[in-house]
């Protein structure tokens, strides 16, 4: 196939689908939380094609610090270990015939090293197996997207601030099991949103600071290949040095040329770096779901406490005019459903077999792209929700409204119960609240009406209690706490 060539498929009987269907890349049409962003380019296939060059030039650089390659050799490897050089398509076909894209592009690199520099050619993948590329070219592969999707969180958690602080007070509902419970304050559910972001951010540094790990292990985890090429180094090279100090030595070397961290032993089959790196992916979809849920329930019709930010063409309907969808929360958390399910494929690949798994390291690589493109795509779309959300404080007032003071039934029962027994206070409420449901009359009037409640309190009493400003618990303090924090 000639380079940049594009393969055609016809259905049978359509002769005219040959020009009008020809066959491309994942342009994300069933995918629009990712499209366009930072993180769709840093996982694309050009970008894997880069990372796997990235680690066989690091590699090559690795091994001429040791004496093992010519510097000169490195060199060149280096400088032909550029994606432009090379037709991904042809290199993911050739993968058909290997069960991976390292091979290929290990018979593509060296030959353009070859028409480059001829005597540096018989350097390139000395020593090495192509899950030491491929994993490694993963490892960077991720380090990149976790700096676009931290900055993207980091931007979130900001926003989220400025919003806890600026409604530190704003009263609303709570919700629980979908009713009506106390009342709280808007401020402490945007901080509990940015807590989850704070708490996602530092899963992600953690991974990226420790479980990002270079791959060098050989053939079956030995690195044997590596300490024969060593061996055969010109004489005296590595004189009284042990393999150990030798592997140590290249282990080194190789992090260092890639930013990588090391691991404690060769990982092909113990795959903790890729589960570490899905889980806390996970974790942050799932994160920013919570966020894009909340936001999708306050933004209905009958509820209209927040809005999404509107921007020119951004949720409009097919069929209805007048509406704005809330597509932000809801691409969040299309990811967020995808991103865990996605994961937990990857924690299966763990009881990989033997010391080269035939199948399920295969698995982990759509899965792990799926999950960085995803969680990627969801932080830039959260970025942009939390910096822009627009709140409606007299909604929420409204709303308080809507049960006529039973929002605050909580806190009439603990100011009757020693007064008149927890047992009666509480059965005095729940037909009181019941009375004021079936006539639709306000709480407040129907309590002031009980005899049983005569010289017990005072409608002014009454009133205060039924007012949910004053009922909101430690909201306050606790939103200061965690901007503090």
């Amino acid at each position: 196939m000639r380079r940049g060539a594009v393969v055609k498929t016809t259905p049978r009987g359509d002769s005219a689908a040959e020009d009008a269907c020809p066959v491309q890349p994942d342009a994300g049409l069933l995918s629009p939380v990712r499209v366009g962003t930072a993180v769709e380019a840093a996982v694309g296939d050009g970008a894997w094609l880069q990372a796997m060059l990235d680690a066989e030039a690091a590699l090559a650089r690795a091994q001429a610090r040791m004496g093992t390659v010519p510097a000169a050799a490195a060199e060149a490897i280096t400088a032909a270990a550029r994606a432009e050089y090379f037709d991904v398509r042809e290199v993911a076909l050739a993968a058909r015939a290997t069960a991976n894209p390292v091979v290929g592009l290990v018979a593509a690199l060296t030959g353009v090293v070859a028409r480059r520099a001829p005597e540096a050619a018989e350097y390139v993948h000395r020593g090495s197996t192509s899950q030491d590329v491929f994993d490694t070219g993963a490892m960077l592969v991720a380090a990149r997207a976790l700096r676009v999707i931290v900055a993207d969180l980091r931007e979130t958690a900001a926003s989220l601030a400025a919003l806890a602080g600026a409604h530190r007070d704003t009263v609303m509902a709570g919700r629980t099991l979908a009713l009506h419970a106390v009342p709280t304050t808007f401020g402490l559910k945007a901080a509990g949103w940015r807590q989850l972001v704070l708490e996602a951010i530092t899963r992600l540094e953690r991974v990226a600071g420790q479980s990002l790990v270079i791959s060098l292990g050989g053939a079956a985890g030995t690195l044997a290949g590596y300490l024969q090429y060593a061996e055969q180094a010109p004489a005296g090279s590595f004189a009284g040095r042990s393999a150990a100090q030798v592997v140590e030595e290249l282990a080194e070397a190789f992090a260092a040329e890639t930013g990588l961290a090391r691991p404690v032993l060769p990982w092909h089959a113990l795959r903790t770096p890729v589960t570490d790196l899905g889980a806390a992916l996970a974790h942050t979809a799932g994160a920013l779901g919570k966020m894009a849920a909340d936001v999708q329930v306050l933004a209905r019709t009958e509820i209209g406490e927040v809005a999404e930010p509107a921007a020119e063409g951004r949720g409009a309907s097919s069929a209805m005019p007048h509406k704005q969808n809330p597509v932000l929360a809801t691409l969040i958390r299309s990811a967020a459903v995808q991103v865990p399910a996605l994961g937990a494929v990857l924690a299966q690949c763990l009881p990989a077999e033997d010391e080269r798994s035939a199948g399920l390291w295969h698995a982990e690589w759509q899965p792990l792209r799926e999950c960085l493109r995803l969680t990627g795509g969801a932080a830039h779309a959260a970025a942009e929700l939390a910096a822009g959300l627009v709140v409606h404080p007299e909604r929420m007032r409204a709303n308080l409204d809507l049960t006529g003071g039973q929002v605050v039934s909580e806190r009439l029962a603990a100011y009757l119960a020693p007064r008149l027994g927890r047992s009666a206070a509480r059965e005095l409420l729940a037909g009181a609240s019941r009375q004021a449901r079936d006539t639709g009359r306000p709480l407040g009037q129907v309590l002031a009406e009980l005899p049983a409640l005569a010289g017990v309190v005072s409608g002014q009493e009454l009133a205060r209690l039924l007012d949910p400003r004053h009922y909101t618990g430690a909201a306050g303090p606790l939103v200061d706490r965690a901007l503090r924090g």
